[in-house]
């Protein structure tokens, strides 16, 4: 039998399964323009000039287009009231080209996010975090319109995968309510045995080593090691924080929140950072934003 230094978990490459989902979403949009003459319509509204954010939202403007969606660019002053704000949702909530409404996250400190977010039609909540979409994915027997990005996205990376959910352990760190809160309502979903790790969490190292399948999201560098990993576990990586390397040209290197080349010696499967879960929250924005467009255009 081969000696654990020898193991070599299989890597989940996010990069490609999401490329295979662009082209299969592309094809649907194909079919939507040929058949009734309209295609979906995205509104990414992003307030201010966040460096974070304008790459993000760039992203997903090109790869919007590139599966044939039509990306309204909403682009506003980071001094922009809150009235404003909201009217400009409203007027999007109200034009019947556009069939999802992104408001880039974070919004500037004068602005009440939770109040702009519960503006936007559910019907068009392409993000996922109307609360009215959240309560529904935390009842039994309810459906969400639409499932929150990220979390969506580890799923689908895990079903494609060809990793079960169901009576599996699975444990997700970090809490926060656009990947911790809501990834572990799916797996619930999905009948997992779900625990949630967070920075009040006695002794993770012990909790996290019982798991099956493990979503960290917790924004911590290489927080978890190898040896925490249950040997064969699924490792579904959310996290991306920079951290100093003079030999890079950026003088940064983007980590998880696991230790990566540790992890590959113990793991099942394991995500990579940049290149695993990433690229799959930009093709979820663009499958849910062809989904509410299928509600309203081939009724």
């Amino acid at each position: 039998m081969a000696s654990q230094s020898d193991h070599k978990a299989a890597i989940i490459d996010g990069k490609a399964i999401a490329q295979t989902i662009r082209n299969e979403i592309a094809e649907e949009v194909r079919h939507l323009s040929q058949k009734y003459g309209k295609v979906p319509g995205l509104a990414v509204v992003i307030v201010g000039n966040r460096k974070d954010s304008q790459s993000y939202v760039s992203m997903k403007r090109k790869a919007s287009a590139e599966v044939g969606i039509l990306s309204l660019d909403i682009d506003l002053p980071e001094d922009v009231s809150q009235v404003d704000l909201i009217a400009k949702v409203h007027e999007l909530n109200a034009n019947p080209d556009v069939h999802g409404i992104l408001v880039q996250l974070p919004l500037p400190k004068h602005i009440n996010e939770e109040k702009v977010l519960s503006e936007i039609s559910i019907e068009k909540d392409v993000d996922g975090f109307h609360p009215l979409n959240i309560g529904k994915l935390a009842m039994k027997g309810r459906e969400p319109l639409f499932l929150p990005c990220t979390p969506k996205g580890c799923l689908e990376l895990l079903s494609r995968s060809g990793i079960s959910i169901k009576g599996k352990k699975a444990v997700v760190v970090g809490r926060s309510n656009i990947v911790g809160l809501p990834v572990s309502l799916l797996l619930l979903k999905a009948d997992a045995t779900v625990t949630v790790v967070h920075s009040h969490s006695p002794d993770p190292e012990s909790i996290i080593r019982e798991a099956d399948i493990v979503i960290a999201a917790a924004g911590q560098a290489m927080m978890i090691k190898g040896s925490w990993i249950k040997p064969g576990a699924a490792v579904i990586d959310v996290g991306t924080n920079a951290i100093d390397d003079s030999s890079r040209k950026s003088g940064y290197r983007l980590v998880g929140d696991v230790d990566f080349q540790e992890a590959c010696k113990v793991a099942g499967w394991v995500t990579p950072v940049p290149g695993g879960v990433g690229p799959m929250t930009v093709a979820m924005l663009l499958n849910n934003t062809l989904d509410g467009a299928k509600r309203v255009i081939a009724q």
